[in-house]
């Protein structure tokens, strides 16, 4: 079933004299309970089309559905109510409250959603129980991240974006990081996006979606995906 879905979406910025285009008639569609990624170099267009799916910035042109609703026609309090309700997003750096708890990092996102998970139960889900108590501080880069996603995981949101999630681990704590995206994607259902400039990652999704230059270069459906310990990099 087709869960997200942009048509023919369109994103320019002004500099100066000059008009960039950041998405030139990006079409494609995701389904529900996908493991997708979306890869392509630096300055393909990535993070904007992750922006705009995501409420934080809106198309210019084209229209963008998540679950039969049409996201790209909502108003900025509409917008709001999206990001808060429907949206977990994870990114390359964690943007963790650093005098609170990672408990209470957790709680701070359940306590403003209508359906929220339990939040210690969502930090043990990410293996963090014991460290509950430990400010961000006193956590490892690793430990950071999987607080970042269960925050985000806490909201029970729709989908979960995740822009270069990687992107300030070491290899090795990188890989959990994304074992644990994709075991959630598995685990509960939830469709999960992954921005990476990586083209190994590509082997781990249900669909991969290449950018380049603002537009979309290549999909792909991968009928066989594997985990990431498979993957070399």
């Amino acid at each position: 079933m087709e869960y997200i879905v942009f048509k023919d979406v369109c994103k320019y910025y002004k500099m100066g004299a000059h008009k960039i285009t950041a998405a030139d008639h990006i079409s494609f569609s995701v389904n529900k309970g996908d493991f997708c990624v979306v890869v392509g170099p630096s300055g393909a267009g990535k993070t904007t089309l992750l922006n705009i799916l995501g409420g934080i910035d809106t198309c210019d042109e084209g229209e963008i559905y998540l679950d039969g609703r049409l996201v790209s026609n909502l108003n900025k309090r509409q917008l709001t109510d999206y990001r808060r309700y429907d949206v977990g997003f994870v990114f390359q750096f964690y943007n963790l409250v650093q005098n609170l708890t990672a408990l209470e990092n957790v709680e701070l996102a359940s306590e403003i959603c209508r359906d929220p998970l339990d939040a210690m139960e969502t930090l043990k889900s990410v293996g963090l129980e014991e460290r509950s108590d430990n400010f961000p501080a006193q956590l490892s880069g690793g430990e950071q991240q999987r607080v970042a996603i269960a925050r985000a995981l806490a909201k029970n949101p729709k989908i979960l974006l995740c822009d270069e999630p990687t992107g300030a681990l070491d290899y090795d704590t990188g890989k959990h990081i994304l074992k644990l995206l994709q075991d959630t994607c598995r685990n509960t259902g939830k469709t999960v996006i992954v921005i990476t400039h990586n083209t190994e990652i590509t082997r781990m999704a249900d669909r991969v979606v290449h950018v380049r230059n603002g537009q979309i270069s290549a999909m792909e459906l991968n009928e066989n995906p594997v985990s990431v310990e498979e993957i070399e990099w």
